[in-house]
């Protein structure tokens, strides 16, 4: 079995569900539609949270920047992989409008995973825990909606946790511009 036939078939497999519970459909899209912005919102909330303010800001911060840098990837893979939609190839029933985008990478993915590694990364282990049980929730979506590949999804992750790692080592905690940024509000 080749790689892409491993792929389409996890793909289906997880797709075959679509269309068996309306109210699991129903779900599925809602979370696929809104998962990012609120994942975005629970991390722009924390900025006046916890007793460790200048900690917590920096981990915003840092989730931020590792948010922007993931999908800034993406852009720049886009110019040269050009993934055909699992839908467009027959592997998967869509349950939302088409997308005008190429299937590789998900930005959800790497949105939702960006996040969640940059907590989990500087030591927020249970806000990164939740975060990334919604990144794992949001990219199963992604796939049950049949908008991507199971790949797809993976390879978003791995761009989104790159791009957090990348972000760990170059905005170092407590510099002037950490102290800067942190202060703000």
């Amino acid at each position: 079995m080749q790689l892409y036939d491993l792929d389409a078939a996890a793909t289906r497999a997880i797709n075959s569900l679509a269309g068996t519970s309306a109210l699991a459909d129903s779900i599925m899209i809602w979370v696929s539609a809104i998962g990012v912005p609120l994942l975005v919102i629970a991390v722009a909330l924390q900025w006046w949270r916890g007793p460790e303010r200048s900690h917590n800001r920096h981990v915003l911060v840092a989730a931020g920047l590792s948010f922007l840098l993931g999908l800034a990837i993406n852009q720049i893979t886009l110019l040269f992989v050009h993934r055909m939609r699992p839908y467009d190839g027959g592997i998967t029933h869509l349950l939302i409008e088409r997308s005008a985008d190429p299937s590789f990478p998900s930005d959800h993915a790497t949105a939702t995973f960006a996040i969640a590694a940059a907590f989990l990364l500087h030591g927020m282990r249970r806000m990164g825990a939740w975060f990334l049980a919604a990144a794992v929730l949001i990219a199963v979506s992604r796939v049950y909606i049949g908008t991507h590949y199971v790949s797809d999804i993976c390879g978003g992750a791995a761009t989104g946790i790159a791009a957090a790692i990348l972000v760990r080592g170059f905005y170092r905690e407590g510099t002037r511009l950490d102290r800067l940024v942190t202060s703000i509000l």
